[in-house]
């Protein structure tokens, strides 16, 4: 496979024809923050944190669905992007209803750790406080649409991965949400194997396992790129 040369942020790198600027920014310690990306399911450029600046490009790129390409000049982390990422990040917290201090995955929350990580300790939108519902009608794992921040790793881990294909999504704006079998509670499903995956990568305390107290609800996505090289090396990629 061919390799391809490019700068990010000033820096030389290499890169092979089908890595994306995501991957090959990590690769070089480079920190490009991310919610809906995770390693081991397809990329979606759902979140739009991972937006960067191409040289040449009238409009910012996403970072985990974008391709190298030769003489690439990549910019991860300018003023303009900084700004873009907190007035998203004000955005999630605003349409949804996080209270960090009563959450199950409090001190291990992703949305919350970018939020401290990128500064944003305050919003200057207007809270929308929308009333939106919770799922705990499966007797091991409950959902809560209050923190749910519509990254679709659940959808895609049990399509992807798990391959039942029970998680989805309904509505669209700010009436999506996601869904189990055609918006049936969860309790109810044909589909679902109860193996837990979707749990496992949501990054915030919306996906849970009950029985956690607060701050309990620790993630380990580690799974996911074993099982997909696995099921790759299974099927003679």
């Amino acid at each position: 496979m061919s390799v391809k040369t490019l700068k990010i942020d000033g820096k030389d790198v290499s890169a092979r024809a089908d890595e994306t600027i995501l991957e090959i920014a990590r690769e070089n310690n480079i920190f490009i923050p991310t919610l809906c990306h995770i390693e081991g399911l397809s990329g979606v450029g759902a979140c739009r944190l991972c937006l960067v600046e191409v040289v040449g490009s009238n409009k910012l790129m996403s970072a985990c669905v974008t391709r190298v390409e030769e003489g690439m000049e990549v910019y991860t982390d300018s003023e303009r992007l900084q700004k873009y990422r907190r007035m998203i990040l004000e955005m999630l917290f605003v349409e949804g209803n996080h209270v960090c201090a009563v959450c199950v995955a409090n001190g291990h929350c992703e949305l919350q750790w970018l939020a401290e990580h990128l500064g944003v300790d305050h919003s200057q939108l207007i809270y929308r406080f929308p009333d939106k519902d919770v799922d705990v009608s499966h007797y091991r794992y409950g959902i809560d649409h209050n923190r749910c921040i519509l990254c679709t790793r659940c959808v895609r881990v049990c399509g992807e991965i798990e391959g039942a294909h029970t998680w989805d999504l309904s509505g669209r704006g700010i009436n999506a949400k996601v869904i189990t079998d055609l918006n049936t509670p969860w309790a109810e499903s044909e589909t679902c194997t109860e193996c837990g995956k979707c749990v496992q990568v949501c990054p915030t305390g919306a996906l849970f396992k009950k029985s956690r107290a607060v701050g309990e609800m620790v993630k380990d996505n580690r799974f996911l790129p074993y099982l997909k090289t696995m099921r790759e090396v299974d099927n003679g990629q």
